[in-house]
């Protein structure tokens, strides 16, 4: 699997940076759907899958996502949101990694 030999090269190369990712947390009432805890990535990746399965890319533009009411509720009530910036909003979820 390609996602597992780029995790561990990323493990190998800077284990702090991938720590924040994959360590589980406790998930806001904002985020938690089924799931007490998730990692970050897993988180990402549920939204992700969320969105595809919603069709909420923008049909002219695949680098914008259109929220609908539950995913503005987790992005900051943008209703607009470029894919580059959805990493960053998820994030704020999580709380700071201190080590």
């Amino acid at each position: 699997m390609v996602v597992g030999a780029r995790l561990r090269k990323a493990a190998a190369e800077n284990p702090k940076k991938v720590v924040g990712l994959i360590d589980l947390v406790n998930l806001s009432s904002t985020l938690r759907v089924g799931q007490s805890q998730i990692s970050q990535l897993g988180c990402f990746i549920k939204v992700w899958s969320y969105i595809k399965a919603h069709n909420l890319q923008d049909s002219r533009n695949k680098n914008v996502v259109n929220c609908d009411d539950k995913l503005k509720s987790i992005l900051l009530g943008k209703p607009r949101v470029e894919l580059v910036e959805l990493p960053n909003l998820i994030k704020l979820h999580f709380p700071k990694v201190t080590k």
